[in-house]
């Protein structure tokens, strides 16, 4: 059964952190690429999104008893494979899981300009995600 109440706490600090990648961006990326500490912000909210994204989904995937994901690209691979996310969000969302690894293993080599394109045009699909698991929600409950 899902736990309503663990998805709902991680929708929160996603939506928290949207909230603070969508200002940063209205900022402008000159703004962003001078300083630091938005750098900083803006990394680890996107990082602890894309986290939450993944311990959701590995919830729906042992609360539905669906096979074990092979890495954190592959949770949104078992979710498209049982139809609750569609193939084309699956596939960017799984480039979030490969970033993600930039960001916690290769975090010297990060690029902000790549950083902050993220923010402006890849944000929305976990906006997308968020609801979709919200529908999954209201119907399993």
């Amino acid at each position: 059964m899902l736990d309503e109440e663990l998805i709902n706490l991680r929708i929160d600090i996603i939506e928290r952190n949207l909230e603070e990648m969508n200002k940063i961006v209205h900022e402008g990326k000159k703004k962003y690429l001078r300083n630091y500490r938005t750098q900083l912000a803006a990394r680890h909210a996107l990082l602890e999104s894309i986290e939450a994204c993944i311990d959701i989904s590995n919830h729906i995937i042992a609360s539905m008893g669906l096979r074990r994901p092979e890495d954190y690209k592959d949770v949104f691979v078992v979710l498209e494979e049982n139809k609750i996310l569609p193939r084309n969000l699956s596939k960017r969302l799984q480039q979030m899981a490969r970033f993600r690894n930039l960001l916690v293993h290769h975090y010297a080599k990060i690029d902000e300009e790549r950083v902050f394109d993220i923010l402006r045009r890849n944000v929305k699909d976990i906006v997308e995600f968020v609801k979709i698991i919200l529908k999954l929600l209201k119907q399993r409950i």
